[in-house]
């Protein structure tokens, strides 16, 4: 190792190591970076290659695709038929609809109406039903009667 001084402003040089040319053959080395680069480029255009072809083959055997809402026309920026309330832009409010629903179920459940007034088949409300049904049984069976205690 050397001992001299470093402050000469010159790199430092140890007289024990020194530097053969025949060690690195630079010759081999700028080969392979040559066959390397070949390889990449032409992996690259095999690449493109098989994309094209792929493509066109996909192309060619999918089913096209559905024409576009701005094809269509007037429902554009809409969902397709058939819409679910309460999306942007339907009409129906789903809330009015579900107590305009209820209202008919309960005016159909509470009304008094002839279905057959030749056979004598009337419509009346369900709780004067269940009470009528309660206290007389229904065709054919008797009402319950209750046990007596003894």
């Amino acid at each position: 190792m050397s001992t001299e001084s470093q402050s000469t402003g010159q790199e430092p040089r140890n007289t024990d190591v020194s530097f053969e040319p025949r060690d690195i053959q630079v010759g081999s080395i700028y080969g392979y970076m040559l066959a390397l680069a070949a390889a990449t480029i032409a992996a690259f255009i095999i690449c493109i290659f098989i994309l094209r072809f792929t493509r066109q083959r996909a192309a060619a055997i999918d089913t096209p695709p559905p024409p576009s809402r701005e094809a269509q026309g007037k429902d554009f920026g809409m969902p397709p038929e058939p819409r679910l309330q309460g999306v942007p832009g339907h009409e129906a409010d789903p809330q009015r609809d579900l107590r305009n629903k209820i209202k008919a179920d309960t005016q159909a459940n509470e009304k008094f109406d002839w279905i057959d007034k030749n056979s004598g088949v009337a419509q009346i409300p369900v709780k004067d039903a269940m009470r009528i049904i309660a206290e007389k049984g229904l065709p054919g069976t008797s009402a319950a009667q209750p046990e007596k205690k003894k």
